[in-house]
């Protein structure tokens, strides 16, 4: 019985972590060109996925950092309709914002951190409903990916 018990907390913690889990680039100290290389491959896998020209990405973040600004940039220079986050400003009814705001299109988040070890580094894009990671591991000043990529649907 109090394995069970046991059991089903740690389910119930690792639940809980999962459906809160915070956005953004949480990397401590990252290389020079990190973000940019891992922009640019996120970017390359998400044409595969989703075309150009045909999708909408809605972010669910501010993108202050260089990986955020990267991600933009790559995005809209493939072709893709972006609707930037706008925290606490609620656009006029009948305005382009607000159209833009409402159109139909998947949500995009992020989140870059560093893993077990200081030079293995894990991008998870959240788009709708579903998640795409890689890890990357970055060595004398050089980011090659560690594995492929893994899409949870």
């Amino acid at each position: 019985m109090r394995q069970f018990a046991l059991s089903a907390l740690l389910v119930m913690a690792l639940a809980g972590c999962a459906s809160t889990a915070p956005y953004g680039n949480f990397a401590t100290e990252p290389p020079a060109g990190l973000e940019e290389r891992i922009a640019t491959d996120t970017v390359k896998q998400l044409v595969t996925l989703y075309p150009p020209a045909r999708t909408r990405f809605h972010l669910g973040q501010p993108t202050p950092d260089a990986y955020g600004s990267a991600l933009v940039e790559a995005l809209r220079a493939k072709g893709y309709a972006l609707v930037e986050f706008k925290p606490g400003t609620a656009p006029q009814a009948g305005s382009p914002e607000a159209a833009a705001a409402t159109a139909p299109g998947l949500n995009l988040h992020y989140l870059l951190d560093t893993a077990a070890s200081p030079n293995l580094y894990r991008i998870t894009v959240m788009v709708g409903q579903q998640s795409l990671s890689r890890a990357y591991l970055a060595q004398n000043d050089r980011v090659a990916p560690a594995g492929a990529w893994v899409r949870k649907e």
